[in-house]
C-alpha cells in the first residue's frame, strides 16, 4: 500500500498535539490510580516518567512521518502514549480510557492479541519487542518473494535506552541478514534512567560506535535548537563542553535546581560560562537546560529526513525521564504517580481539564483538522485472508527398520513436497546453523535456502558436497547464526504472516533441545503476540549420551506441558512423528490456531515395536489417539501392573513387559505422545474420551511411568484413577557415556522399570 508523508506539519500545531498527548496518557494512568475504586487497595501502576519522555519522538513520528505501510514497536512503558495517540486518531473508544491495567482492559503493555485498539507489535518483555520489527522486516521480505503482497514501509522499533542491556539487542543488531534491512529504524530514548537510579555511565558514544560497526547509520540528537542557540554565542563552546563532561547524575540534578542554583552550579567556576549565562533570563535557562533533542519537534524531524534507507538505521534521541511532568528528572520517578495538585498543575499547563480529561481537539481547529488527516493517511486497507492450504492427516507411510524420531522429522517434509506440494509450498524452515545436523539436509537440497537475491553455489559443482546450499528467492529454508533468541524470534513473526499481509505460512524452528529454555521466552512471548509456529528440540535428554550432561534436556517435557498457547509432543515412532507433525502443521496460519513443540530424539527404535495396524479403519484410529495425547500400545488379558513410557524409552519399556510376562506378571502398555494434551483432559480442559480409552478405570493398575526427562511430566497420570506409581525420570545433570551407562546411571534401564513392577505389584 502506497501512502505519502505529508507535507512539514506548523510546529505550533503539532506542539499543542504533543501536549494533549501528554496529558492524556498521564491521565489514563492517573485514572486507574487515584480516581477508579480500588477495592483491593494495591498500587494499579504505570509509568507517567517512561510515557513523557517517548511523547515527543512518537507525536512526530505519528503525526509527521508514518505511512500506512509502516509498523511499529512501541517501548513497554510508553503503552498509554500509543493509546493516546490511537484515541485521537479515532482508533481507541473514550470508553477504553478508563480501564488501564482493568480485567478486560486495555493492557499494562502493547498487545497485538488483547487491546482494543491496534498495536503492530507486542512488547512488554525487555530486548524482544525491541527487536521484533528486525524479524517483521524479514517476514515480509520473504512473503513479497514467495507470491507477493506485503507491501513495503518501514519497521519502526522505540525503545528504552536500558533494552540495550539485553543480549537479545545485540544478537539481532550483529546478525549478518540485519545489515541488509534498510527499512529497520530504531529510535532509543536516551533518557539515561533505569528503575532505580540514574545511571552514571551509558556510554552513549561506545553504544553508537558498535552500532556503527555493525553497518548501521547512527544518528545522534543531543540537543534541541534552544542550546544550540547558545552554544553558537560567545562562551557557547566551553558552555557545550562543560555539559558533555558531565556526568549523568550529575545532569540530572541540574533538572531539579530553581534558576538561581543553576547559575551557580552550570558555570563551576568558568567565567565564560557565567558571562554567557548572564545575558540569558531565568525562562529561558530554564527551559535551555531542559532543550534536548529528544523534545525537539524540528530536531525530531529533520532526523527522520536524514534516514538512509539503504541501511538500518539507529537514532539516539537525548530525553528527560519525565519530560513536562512534576517529576521531572527525579532519579526515583520510573514508577511514581502524580498527586491531584499536580495533575491540576499539568492541566493548566497543557491547556486540559483534570474534571474532563477525554476532551478532543474540535474538528475545525488545526490541531484537529492534523488529527484527521493523519488517521486518513495511517488507515489500513483490509486484507483479504488466504486459507491454509490442506494438509494430509497420514501420508500413508509406515516405517520399517530402524530410524529415529528426528529422522522422521525430514523424511515427513520431503513426503508433503509429493503428496501436498500446495501446503509444502507454505513451509519454511529455520536453524541456527545445525541444519545438518538435525537432519535437515534432504530437505534442504530440496527446496534451497531463502535469500532475497540469488547467490552463488560456488559449490554446486563438487561432487563431494552433500549439502547443496542454493541461496535464493524462492528458498524455503533460512538459516540464521547460533542465537537462538533470533530464531525464535523470527519464528513468531513468520507465524504472524497470516494475520498481517493475509498469507499464512507454516513456519518450523529446529533447535538442539538443551537449547529450547534459552529460546523459550522470545518464542513464548511471539505465542502471546499472535504467531503460530511449530518449534521443534532435537536431540533430546540424556540418550544424546556421548555429548555430555550440557547437552542433555531434562525439564523440556514439563516445559511442553506447562507453555500457554502450545502442544506439545514427544512421539516414539517415525510414524507417530509424522502424524504429530501434521496435526501440529493443521493449527497455523488461521484464527483460533495455535503453536506446538515436538521434542526429537537421534535414538535409533525398531519401528516394528509400533504394530501400526493394517487395517485402514483401525489405522486411523491409532492416529487419533496419537494425535490426542497417547495410545495402548499392548493389552494384557488380566494385567496386574501399567508401564507408561514416551518417546525413546519405549524401547525399555516393552522390553520390561516381556521380561514381566515370563515371570507372570503381565502388563498393559502405554505410549504417551503428549502429557500436555492428556493433563488438559485430566483437568477439564478438553474432552476426556481419550483417557478413557487410555486408562479406563476398570482396568487401573499400578503404574509405573519412564520417560528421557525429569518424571513429574508424567507423575499426573497417576492421579486418574488414584493408582499407586512410581515415576522414573531424570532429575540430576548426566554425563558422558555409553547409553546403557547412562540409563542405568539415571534408572531409565529395563532392569530398573522392572524392579519398580514388582516393587509395586508385590508389597
Amino acid at each position: 500500500m502506497t501512502s505519502v508523508v505529508p507535507a512539514r506539519t506548523e510546529t505550533a500545531d503539532l506542539r499543542e498535539v504533543e501536549q494533549r498527548v501528554l496529558w492524556l496518557a498521564t491521565a489514563m494512568i492517573d485514572h486507574a490510580n487515584r480516581v477508579r475504586p480500588n477495592g483491593t487497595g494495591l498500587k494499579v501502576g504505570g509509568h507517567q516518567a517512561s510515557c513523557a519522555s517517548m511523547v515527543s519522538i512518537m507525536t512526530a513520528l505519528y503525526f509527521e512521518h508514518l505511512t500506512a505501510a509502516d509498523r511499529v514497536s512501541v517501548k513497554p512503558h510508553a503503552s498509554p502514549v500509543l493509546h493516546a495517540i490511537n484515541y485521537l486518531l479515532g482508533s481507541l473508544d473514550e470508553k477504553h480510557l478508563t480501564t488501564l491495567r482493568e480485567f478486560g482492559g486495555v493492557q499494562s503493555y502493547p498487545s497485538r492479541t488483547k487491546d482494543p485498539d491496534p498495536a503492530d507489535y507486542s512488547t512488554g518483555s525487555v530486548g524482544i519487542g525491541a527487536t521484533a520489527p528486525i524479524w517483521g522486516a524479514v517476514a515480509r521480505r520473504y512473503v513479497d518473494t514467495h507470491g507477493g503482497g506485503a507491501g513495503t514501509g518501514r519497521q519502526y522499533s522505540l525503545l528504552g535506552d536500558a533494552e540495550l542491556d539485553e543480549g537479545a539487542c545485540w544478537e539481532a543488531i550483529l546478525d549478518p541478514t540485519v545489515a541488509d534491512l534498510g527499512e529497520v529504524v530504531w529510535i532509543v530514548d536516551l533518557n539515561r534512567q533505569s528503575l532505580d537510579r540514574v545511571v552514571p555511565n551509558i556510554a552513549a558514544n561506545r553504544l553508537q560506535g558498535m552500532f556503527t560497526a555493525a553497518g548501521w547509520q547512527v544518528i545522534t540528537l543531543k540537543y534541541g535548537q534552544v542550546l544550540e542557540e547558545l552554544f553558537a554565542r560567545p562562551g557557547g563552546a566551553a558552555l557545550r563542553e562543560r555539559i558533555d563532561g558531565m556526568s549523568n547524575p550529575e545532569y540530572q540534578r541540574l533538572l531539579r535546581c530553581t534558576p538561581a542554583q543553576l547559575r551557580e552550579r552550570i558555570p563551576a567556576g568558568d567565567s565564560v560560562i557565567e558571562r554567557l549565562l548572564s545575558d540569558v533570563d531565568d525562562e529561558t535557562l530554564a527551559v535551555a537546560i531542559r532543550n534536548l533533542g529528544g523534545h525537539d519537534l524540528d530536531a525530531l524531524d529533520s532526523a527522520f529526513q536524514a534516514i538512509d534507507d539503504t541501511r538500518p538505521t539507529v537514532i539516539f534521541a537525548y530525553t528527560i525521564k519525565g519530560y513536562g511532568l512534576a517529576t521531572e528528572g527525579h532519579p526515583q520517578n520510573h514508577g511514581s504517580l502524580l498527586g491531584e495538585d499536580q495533575m491540576q498543575q499539568l492541566a493548566a499547563q497543557v491547556g486540559a481539564d483534570l474534571d474532563d480529561p477525554w476532551h478532543r481537539f474540535a474538528d475545525d481547529s488545526p490541531a484537529g483538522k492534523l488529527c484527521a488527516a493523519t488517521a486518513s493517511r495511517l488507515r489500513r486497507r483490509e486484507r483479504a485472508r488466504v486459507k491454509p492450504p490442506r494438509l494430509p492427516a497420514d501420508i500413508g507411510r509406515t516405517p520399517s527398520g530402524t530410524t529415529t524420531t528426528q529422522a522422521a522429522l525430514g523424511r515427513t517434509l520431503l513426503d508433503l513436497t509429493r503428496e501436498s506440494p500446495e501446503a509444502a509450498e507454505r513451509i519454511v524452515t529455520l536453524a541456527p546453523d545445525v541444519s545438518s545436523t538435525t537432519n535437515l539436509g534432504g530437505w534442504l537440497n530440496k527446496v534451497g535456502v531463502w535469500s532475497p537475491s540469488e547467490r552463488v553455489d560456488w559449490f554446486a559443482d563438487d561432487a563431494e558436497t552433500i549439502l547443496h546450499w542454493r541461496e535464493r528467492p524462492a528458498g524455503q529454508h533460512i538459516e540464521l547464526g547460533i542465537a537462538e533468541t533470533n530464531l525464535v524470534s523470527l519464528l513468531g513473526e513468520l507465524g504472524s504472516t497470516w494475520s498481517r499481509w493475509g498469507q499464512p505460512l507454516l513456519p518450523i524452528g529446529v533447535v538442539y533441545d538443551c537449547f529450547l529454555g534459552r529460546a523459550l521466552e522470545p518464542w513464548s512471548f511471539g505465542v502471546y503476540g499472535g504467531g503460530q509456529s511449530i518449534l521443534v528440540g532435537t536431540p533430546s535428554g540424556v540418550s544424546l549420551a556421548p555429548e555430555g550432561g550440557a547437552h542433555q534436556s531434562v525439564g523440556t517435557p514439563s516445559i511442553g506441558l506447562e507453555q500457554p498457547g502450545v502442544t506439545s509432543y514427544e512421539p516414539a515412532f517415525a510414524v507417530d512423528t509424522e502424524w504429530c507433525l501434521l496435526a501440529a502443521m493443521s493449527q497455523l496460519g488461521k484464527p483460533g490456531g495455535s503453536s506446538s513443540y515436538l521434542r526429537l530424539s537421534t535414538r535409533p527404535v525398531d519401528q516394528s515395536l509400533a504394530s501400526v495396524p493394517t487395517d485402514p479403519a483401525a489405522r486411523e484410529r491409532r492416529r487419533r489417539q496419537v494425535v490426542g495425547g497417547g495410545y495402548a500400545l499392548r493389552r494384557a488379558a488380566d494385567p496386574q501392573v501399567t508401564l507408561v513410557g514416551m518417546g525413546a524409552l519405549m524401547t525399555e519399556t516393552l522390553a520390561a513387559a516381556d521380561r514381566l510376562a515370563e515371570q507372570g506378571v503381565d502388563a498393559d502398555v502405554i505410549c504417551v505422545t503428549s502429557p500436555d494434551l492428556l493433563f488438559r483432559a485430566h483437568r477439564g480442559d478438553a474432552d476426556r474420551g481419550v483417557l478413557d480409552q487410555i486408562f479406563p478405570a476398570d482396568r487401573a493398575r499400578p503404574m509405573v511411568t519412564v520417560l528421557d526427562g525429569h518424571p513429574h511430566a508424567l507423575a499426573f497420570l497417576a492421579g486418574i484413577n488414584r493408582t499407586p506409581s512410581i515415576h522414573l525420570g531424570v532429575t540430576g545433570f548426566g554425563q558422558s557415556g555409553s547409553l546403557d551407562d547412562v540409563y542405568r546411571h539415571h534408572g531409565l534401564d529395563t532392569d530398573t522399570i522392572i524392579r519398580s513392577a514388582l516393587d509395586l505389584t508385590h508389597s
